[in-house]
């Protein structure tokens, strides 16, 4: 059967991520070893033991997710056998790079910290937030974006999730108008999120230069599977196109749903999503009605995965 794997983004993280994985498996537990000597700091510690506050921040959290989906895959490697794809939401597309060999964990695991601090100086330097609708189609909250956008204000859709869920990104006024039209739209309910920054929109464009000045010197190898880019909702299959497209994320749009029925298009017969949490499947039932989707983050997934 065709496997694709899924990597979670930021937003799955937990205290005690990862914790008792080390405690099962050598292989998980050298992994988190190996991200704290590479980053010089204790993030096993802040990932097992928190302060949740301080493992939220930004650039604490994409590695901590990039480490924990990591040491996951390693554990699973040989149960998984032949990957036919992969893609991660946001963040998670770095994980997939690593998953596919495009990446080093150490390079991806240096970007990525990098990344989150980029992206939290960028949210400094323009404020901005982002919000959840809930219920409307993807058209009509393009629509209520662009009506928020008039008068110099900024709002875009930022994460194409599901059916009837995407994100929006964005300045607080574009945000909180955008809101507006899309409740008088229809939608269900519209949630601003507890974010930094006004991620995958044109505010993080100080955020993108500096990413690409640091993944230009990263080498970047031609995947062994194809990588669906968030970007682009398309397989990857070059290392240069991979490192263009990870740039270019920070200010576009994640087309979550329209990679996931790509991937069906393809073939896939079966999901695994390897990180913290279960969201990725949680929203397959969406976006890959009939097709099995397990989720592996801790010691007693690996009976799910095998019975799978």
């Amino acid at each position: 059967m065709s496997l694709a794997l899924l990597f979670p983004g930021q937003g799955s993280q937990f205290v005690g991520m990862g914790k008792e994985l080390a405690e099962a498996f050598p292989v998980a537990r050298d992994t988190f070893a190996e991200a704290d000597e590479l980053l010089g700091a204790g993030l096993a510690d802040l990932c097992w033991s928190g302060p949740e506050a301080e493992l939220t921040q930004t650039r604490n959290a994409q590695p901590a997710i990039l480490t924990h989906s990591v040491a996951v895959l390693r554990v699973v490697n040989e149960l998984l056998g032949d990957v036919s794809m992969a893609a991660g939401h946001s963040l998670g597309e770095f994980s997939a790079h690593v998953a596919a060999g495009t990446l080093s964990f150490g390079d991806a695991l240096a970007a990525v910290r990098l990344r989150g601090e980029l992206m939290f100086a960028a949210g400094e330097q323009r404020e901005g937030t982002m919000a959840a609708i809930l219920g409307l189609d993807d058209a009509e909250v393009e629509g209520a974006c662009a009506k928020a956008s008039e008068g110099g204000r900024t709002c875009v859709p930022a994460n194409l999730n599901s059916s009837g869920q995407v994100v929006i990104s964005g300045d607080v006024e574009g945000v909180r108008a955008a809101m507006k039209f899309a409740n008088e739209a229809g939608a269900r309910r519209s949630v601003e999120l507890n974010v930094s920054g006004a991620f995958h929109s044109p505010l993080m464009a100080p955020a993108e230069e500096g990413l690409r000045a640091r993944l230009e010197a990263l080498e970047f190898a031609d995947p062994d599977f194809p990588v669906i880019a968030n970007v682009t909702s398309a397989a990857v299959t070059s290392g240069a196109e991979a490192r263009e497209l990870l740039i270019r994320q920070l200010t576009s749009p994640v087309r979550w749903a329209p990679s996931v029925a790509a991937m069906v298009a393809r073939g896939v017969e079966r999901f695994v999503e390897l990180g913290p949490g279960s969201v990725l499947c949680g929203l397959n039932r969406r976006n890959a009605r009939g097709v099995p989707c397990v989720s592996v983050g801790q010691p007693e997934d690996l009976e799910k995965l095998e019975s799978a």
